[in-house]
């Protein structure tokens, strides 16, 4: 039996034609599997200046929480996470008293995130201290549990990031020659 060279070519055709269709589609899907809604899109922060007094009330947990009216508008203060700051929130012992506060917040919130009080930044630049989970703020961290804490030194030791604590390479002293009965 013959093979035909027509149909050969035909073949190969529609599966290349097959083959472009699914990978097009794949892509567009592909494109659609970050999308979810309007998650990603964020709002630029304003800086905002307050003058007023800080109010402190406590919250369900017993935290303190912190606001302060301008106008009309109440502002809830905020200088990082509660549970890191516990009873010790640096706004505390700025409750009651008439302060100038600069900070930032996003166009149309009332979260204010506190940068100064009377020009005394509430904390240094940069990383904030409650960053890094559990494994850098240990047992304050709302994900710290003591069982995951034993495991993790069972793993790396007091050693971490791992690497960290490498001793210098000590090579091996030469060993001395061995007599071959020559």
């Amino acid at each position: 039996m013959r093979k035909h060279p027509a149909w050969l070519a035909a073949g190969l055709l529609l599966f290349a034609v097959l083959a472009c269709n699914i990978g097009k589609n794949n892509n567009a899907n592909n494109g659609n599997k970050g999308n979810n809604g309007n998650k990603g899109v964020e709002t630029p922060e304003v800086a905002i200046t307050l003058h007023g007094t800080i109010a402190m009330t406590k919250d369900s947990d017993g935290l303190p929480s912190f606001t302060m009216a301008s106008g009309s508008t109440s502002y809830s203060l905020e200088v990082g996470p509660p549970w890191f700051w516990g009873a010790n929130n640096p706004l505390a012992k700025f409750a009651g008293k008439s302060v100038t506060i600069t900070g930032e917040t996003s166009a149309g919130s009332t979260n204010l995130d506190v940068l100064t009080v009377n020009g005394t930044a509430i904390r240094a630049p940069g990383r904030p201290p409650w960053a890094g989970g559990w494994k850098a703020v240990g047992s304050k961290h709302p994900g710290w549990s003591q069982e995951k804490a034993d495991k993790f030194k069972a793993k790396f030791g007091d050693c971490f990031p791992p690497g960290l604590c490498k001793k210098p390479d000590t090579a091996p002293a030469a060993s001395p020659a061995i007599p071959r009965g020559d």
